[in-house]
């Protein structure tokens, strides 16, 4: 199978990711990102040992943990504080290397960033695509600022809301509100210094150790639909969210206190059941798989659709074949990750029977231990 020319559409973490593994094969990429900011909001991301194996095949660990902060512990804790299980978590990458890691999702983003660009990736931001023209041999691309390409494949890596999958599935389901929100905050200290700590309950929150001495906190709520949020008094609405949680997160929100280090967000969902492609146009990441935080997965499954994406498209023999190869892979892990992540948010807003947390994350380790 002759590729190689590639427009990846995306730059965020799975868009990055999928660069980068394209340019170590060889192949030429144009990537292109619709904010002319390229902005990240700065809150921490916990990425678990899958993750860790990841950065170590794309020979990115090193860069990576220089931003990040490692760990091999995780420690359950019901409503009342009082600790459910603690476990420690395979170090996949090799023995010298953490198991899971908590890093800020700017820093995160600058090293694939620069990893892309240093490999020969060509970056174009404030652009869309516009028009995808897909004749059965290439795709001609019409974009934003009226510049033409044509392209072997095009990689859809544009998030839940993607332009790229509206333009080639405009059947597709379009992503729904769960009813819960996540809020996001930097804490200036340290909290948990060598452990991730999950706090269940009808508040779910968590605590991730970070670089630079910084805990990243999140807490769950459920807001009506339509709920909105301003920046003034933000850190307060956090705060008071928080008076739901443990006694180890509420003492922890005392300390936010910037309404501008708050991020807070619906948390929508979407899973695509039948095909992630039309023609030489595939889809990756949140554009077919978005799903809510209860599991810390959804950055882990964009890098390995990224990883097994790419495998494929040097072992098929043509586009359909590597196409339909890399849903077959991907299919068992993502969709576990989405119904289960869907379910622990379903069950603490007692939409349905209440769940067991720790067996389901017990699954998912094991699942993600396996190889991609």
């Amino acid at each position: 199978m002759k590729i190689e020319k590639v427009l990846v559409v995306g730059a965020g973490i799975g868009g990055l990711t999928v660069a980068i593994a394209l340019r170590r094969e060889g192949y030429s990429v144009d990537l292109i990102e619709r904010d002319p900011e390229w902005g990240v909001y700065g809150v921490g991301i916990t990425q678990q040992f899958n993750v860790i194996r990841a950065m170590a095949s794309l020979d990115l660990l090193d860069a990576y943990l220089e931003q990040a902060q490692g760990f091999d512990r995780t420690t359950l804790f019901g409503p009342d504080g009082s600790q459910m299980t603690s476990f420690e978590t395979p170090r996949l990458a090799g023995p010298e290397f953490p198991s899971n890691a908590g890093v800020r999702r700017s820093d995160f983003q600058k090293v694939l960033g620069d990893r892309a660009l240093g490999l020969g990736a060509r970056l174009r931001l404030g652009v869309t695509a516009e028009c995808l023209d897909d004749d059965g041999d290439g795709v001609d691309v019409t974009f934003s600022d009226g510049a033409t390409g044509r392209y072997d494949i095009v990689i859809g890596a544009d998030g839940i809301f993607s332009q790229t999958r509206r333009m080639i599935m405009p059947d597709a389901p379009e992503p729904r509100y769960t009813g819960q929100w996540v809020w996001r905050y930097n804490l200036p200290e340290q909290v948990s210094t060598d452990e991730f700590q999950i706090f269940h309950g009808q508040c779910n929150a968590g605590l991730v150790p970070l670089a630079r001495g910084m805990t990243y906190v999140f807490i769950l709520s459920e807001e009506d639909h339509g709920y909105r949020l301003a920046v003034e008094g933000s850190a307060a609405a956090m705060r008071r969210r928080a008076e739901m949680a443990a006694p180890q997160i509420k003492l922890a929100a005392e300390q936010v206190v910037d309404d501008q280090g708050v991020v807070a967000r619906p948390l929508e969902v979407i899973f695509l059941d039948g095909h992630w492609h039309r023609g030489r146009v595939v889809l990756m990441g949140d554009a077919v798989h978005a799903s809510t935080p209860h599991l810390g997965q959804g950055a882990g499954m964009a890098i390995e659709d990224a990883i097994v994406l790419v495998d494929e498209l040097g072992k098929a023999s043509d586009v359909e074949t590597a196409f339909q190869a890399y849903r077959a892979r991907r299919y068992e892990r993502v969709s576990f990750i989405v119904e289960n992540s869907i379910r622990i948010g379903d069950a603490q807003m007692r939409k349905i029977p209440p769940v067991n947390v720790g067996e389901i994350s017990g699954r998912m380790m094991g699942m993600m231990a396996q190889p991609i």
